[in-house]
């Protein structure tokens, strides 16, 4: 088995590995052409798959498991599923939330992976995670066209027109559309947004909202709440679930997908 790691510094999760790159222009950071992940082209598997894959993965980045993400699907889903019985959806999503961190498998470094995200092209709030000391030489902070409020958006123009920080969220939120999956819009907000805390944990850019973005955050919060509080050491027995969550795959993610 390869366990994915990078190191005791969970801040390694949020900026290059510079040991690795010590040859590597400083322009070459900014290239975040991820065309590359939004193609689907990297692999065709199964969802339940790609769950089990995960068992290669430590999220370094999280302070709060030290045990293979499998684990933590599991467990997030069944937390879910006790509290709200009658949406199936929403057990789905809570098992299947943090697979695009396969990229991570795929040799895509965890700094663009795992770890909180935020929309770029406008001020970078202060609620963004290790804001105060990892974005000291990021030249957005004095670019003009980026470091006001509103950057390179309209007010109130929605999140589905903001760029955000690529990370395993925007991955299988993408994966999912590109393999015309059938989990509800409130499904596809909370894969798409549970990381970008400084919106639904601080209310930090409240100003690029859109009416939709409003009525869909408290189901975020709601899968929030799962995400970070069932996270214990008492790990579920994945064999017994597996049947009745793969029977939720086949009817909203059904086959092999394209990734």
């Amino acid at each position: 088995m390869r366990v994915i790691s990078i190191g005791p510094d969970p801040s390694l999760a949020y900026r290059p590995n510079l040991e690795k790159n010590e040859n590597k222009d400083k322009e070459d950071y900014r290239n975040f052409e991820h065309s590359q992940w939004t193609s689907c082209n990297h692999a065709q598997v199964g969802m339940m798959d790609a769950i089990m894959s995960l068992d290669q993965l430590v999220d370094e980045s999280d302070p709060d498991v030290d045990f293979p993400n499998s684990f933590h699907a599991f467990q997030t889903a069944e937390g879910i599923r006790q509290a709200h019985p009658d949406k199936e959806w929403f057990h789905l999503v809570g098992l299947i939330h943090d697979v695009g961190k396969t990229m991570a498998l795929w040799d895509e470094p965890q700094w663009a992976v795992v770890g909180d995200t935020f929309p770029v092209g406008c001020k970078h709030q202060n609620s963004i995670v290790f804001r105060d000391n990892t974005f000291l030489e990021n030249p957005d902070d004095k670019n003009p066209c980026y470091n006001t409020q509103y950057g390179i958006y309209e007010p109130n123009c929605g999140l589905d027109k903001v760029l955000m920080s690529w990370g395993h969220d925007e991955y299988l939120y993408r994966v999912l559309k590109f393999n015309n999956c059938l989990i509800p819009e409130e499904g596809m907000y909370m894969i798409r947004f549970h990381s970008f805390y400084p919106w639904h944990s601080h209310r930090d850019y409240m100003h690029l909202c859109n009416d939709k973005d409003l009525s869909m955050m408290p189901w975020v919060q709601d899968f929030n709440k799962f995400d970070l509080y069932t996270k214990t050491s008492d790990l579920p027995d994945v064999d017994k679930l597996k049947p009745y969550y793969q029977s939720l795959i086949d009817k909203y993610c059904p086959g092999t997908l394209k990734w």
